[in-house]
């Protein structure tokens, strides 16, 4: 390997492969006819286990079953519903029925359910009766009470004006509503005919997909994404991985999210691999029996999902021998958990990946034969067809090893924010520039490494502090499980760090042990002046902590009043 002779942090990915110029329908067909038999979906708390063959058959059922409720190229169409086979089925069906899937957040109550349906102009609502505490057929009869008088297809909901259908999953029945299951009995020879004409008519720079970003700064917005984004990030994240149709990938991840939908589901379809859910919600004991029993060869998760699993108390009696390969992402990646995954989890060629939903999503990734200590410690390089530059506050690329925001640009850069020219302009510039909000450094090889987001950068007395230098820090310490480090106001700094930590069953620490830890080995004004043991932090669906709550939290509790005004 030989460093960049550019001294900037500007890096464009190679282009030996080409990207794939067809459409999510025709990547799909093609594997189901040259796959035929072989495994193509495996859902274990369904008991499903579908052939690419009988996949592509009940794709094309219900994808002539939209178009039969008189569904229109272009129109939108929402799931709502954890992991499971009819997720999957409808990703591809509305794919080639060259409808728009709309991804609902499980976690959505009334307030966002109705914010999103709204905002996209969904017709149609796919959704699970329940999950968990949340009762999805309570919430969608509140939103809209007229379903209980209409006929399917006749909705006209006054808070809803744009929503025709809902289609709920399950065997029992629902005043108004469709069951799933009936879509595949509704097309008919015309609407197969109509199909097989999609299918040359489809561009791939259509929009496919829409999926709501976090909405912690302001409501949430619908990243506009194209077949063309979606499925080459789906190929050339397999191709790192060297996915075949001899790979079972194990996907723990929401399939709401680009993790399962892009990185699970389309790069399994892209090279084959066969699909494997262990659950229709994450749960460790379930990924380590799936991972077992299945035979997977690859596996997904954020890093409080390996944690997880790690610390599970069966953990060594699991066999996951088959195991090689699999991607830690969706946060940032604790360089020790990142290790245990290596050595105790036999996934010798684990990689990291970074992205945004944005950005269909992954935008750089180590690569399995990096060496450990490369794959530990950062997100890797830039992807194929992809550039990506890291920029300081005036926007001028900054020198090799010095931290900026990272921008990246090519094919897999959202369309846009749906029906939100504003804020799309505010995230990418006129040359494509895609800003991401974290803050990164390049080394002269051109390996990134996230050290934190802008908005959670910590400015004390002048001073940058980085909250994830000092998480990595923490997790060194021997009773040190997880950390999450904020900023909290003070009055004299600006800011203070803040620490919260979750310790090893079996041990305990005191705040002075841990500060006093820290003073011995980092400089003074990175020593956490609060430090908090705690059971849990507070995350979203997908395991991304969220330090917005943490940091309210701790405001309330010290009484501490907003400082910071830069």
């Amino acid at each position: 390997m030989t460093a960049n002779p550019v001294a900037l942090s500007i890096e464009r990915g190679c282009d030996r492969s080409p990207l794939l110029e067809v459409t999510i329908g025709a990547a799909f067909d093609r594997m189901a006819a040259t796959q035929g038999d072989r495994e193509a979906l495996v859902v274990r708390h369904q008991g499903i286990r579908w052939s690419w063959r009988e996949l592509a058959r009940r794709v094309d059922a219900v994808a002539s079953g939209l178009l039969a409720l008189g569904l229109e190229r272009g129109d939108r169409v929402g799931i709502w519903a954890p992991n499971c086979a009819e997720w999957v089925v409808l990703q591809f069906a509305t794919a080639k029925a060259g409808l728009v899937l709309v991804n609902i957040n499980p976690a959505y109550r009334i307030y966002e359910l109705e914010y999103a349906l709204r905002k996209v102009g969904c017709r149609a609502l796919v959704l699970a009766p329940h999950l968990k505490t949340s009762d999805y057929l309570a919430m969608i009869a509140e939103l809209a009470p007229e379903l209980i008088h209409a006929s399917p297809g006749d909705l006209r909901a006054k808070r809803l004006p744009d929503l025709k259908y809902v289609i709920r999953l399950g065997a029992e029945r629902t005043a108004g509503m469709l069951n799933f299951d009936e879509l595949a009995d509704l097309g008919r020879a015309e609407h197969r005919i109509r199909l097989a004409a999609l299918a040359q008519e489809i561009s791939p720079n259509e929009a496919v997909n829409i999926q709501f970003t976090s909405g912690t700064t302001g409501a949430p917005k619908g990243a506009t994404l194209t077949h063309r984004n979606i499925l080459n990030n789906g190929f050339f994240v397999g191709q790192a991985l060297g996915l075949s149709t001899a790979d079972r990938v194990c996907i723990p991840v929401p399939l709401y999210h680009c993790f399962g939908m892009v990185m699970g589901n389309l790069a399994c379809i892209a090279h084959g691999a066969t699909m494997v859910y262990p659950a229709e919600l994450f749960e460790p004991g379930a990924v380590l029996s799936t991972v077992q029993d299945e035979r997977c060869t690859t596996l997904y998760g954020v890093p409080t999902m390996f944690v997880a699993e790690l610390n599970h108390p069966e953990f060594s009696s699991f066999d996951l021998s088959s195991l090689r390969t699999g991607i830690m992402a969706g946060a940032p990646c604790p360089i020790e958990v990142m290790k245990r995954v290596v050595s105790e989890m036999h996934m010798p060629e684990v990689t990291i990946a970074y992205g945004m939903t944005e950005t269909s999503p992954v935008s750089t990734q180590s690569s399995r034969d990096d060496e450990l200590e490369r794959r530990v410690s950062t997100v890797g390089r830039v992807h194929p067809h992809v550039e990506i530059k890291i920029v300081d506050a005036q926007g001028n690329p900054t020198p090799r090893g010095e931290a900026g925001e990272l921008c990246t640009r090519g094919y897999s850069v959202m369309r846009g924010y749906w029906n939100d020219e504003a804020r799309t302009r505010e995230a990418i510039d006129t040359d494509g520039w895609m800003r991401t909000g974290d803050l990164a450094v390049m080394d002269e090889y051109g390996y990134v490494n996230i050290v934190g987001r802008l908005k959670d950068m910590i400015i004390r007395g002048g001073e940058n502090i980085y909250p994830r230098e000092i998480e990595e820090f923490l997790y060194t310490h021997p009773v040190v499980q997880e950390v999450q480090v904020i900023g909290v106001p003070d009055e004299k700094y600006g800011e203070e760090v803040c620490a919260w930590l979750r310790l090893k069953p079996g041990t305990t620490a005191s705040e002075e042990e841990i500060r006093a830890f820290c003073r011995a080995h980092i400089a003074h004004y990175k020593v956490p002046r609060y430090v908090r043991f705690v059971q849990q932090f507070p995350t979203t669906v997908t395991g991304k902590v969220q330090k917005f709550l943490m940091r309210e939290q701790m405001i309330e509790e010290l009484q501490l009043s907003e400082c910071r005004t830069a």
